[in-house]
């Protein structure tokens, strides 16, 4: 809750798909406003297409719902903590996209995030 004692107003996010990490960056960058959070899964490809003022946070690749559950929740909180404007999460692969997609969908992130559909690279 907010000082103000209201509902937090949950945070529009959507996840990013794509080939490699330069084209998932490219949708990305051509999307997001300025005070928008991205959380990106997986090394960069040694360029990037993201401002350089942007908010990014990158956590090691893997499947996010499965063996990277915990750093997940970790990076997205701390990134939700800062009342991003809108958030962008890049996926290396869609395996468990689905999986994913109702993870966050579920309590506390149901509260929190409000879903758009995927953005493909």
């Amino acid at each position: 809750m907010n000082t103000t004692g209201a509902a937090p107003v949950p945070v529009i996010t959507t996840l990013v798909t794509g080939p490699s990490p330069g084209a998932r960056e490219q949708a990305i960058a051509a999307h997001a406003p300025p005070g928008a959070a991205i959380l990106l899964e997986g090394l960069p490809d040694g360029r990037t297409f993201l401002p350089e003022h942007a908010d990014v946070q990158r956590i090691a690749p893997g499947c996010l719902c499965c063996t990277g559950n915990l750093v997940l929740r970790v990076t997205l909180n701390r990134i939700l903590r800062r009342h991003p404007e809108r958030l962008y999460i890049g996926l290396a692969s869609t395996e468990h996209l689905d999986q994913l997609r109702s993870w966050l969908a579920s309590a506390p992130y149901d509260q929190l995030l409000e879903l758009t559909p995927e953005l493909t690279a």
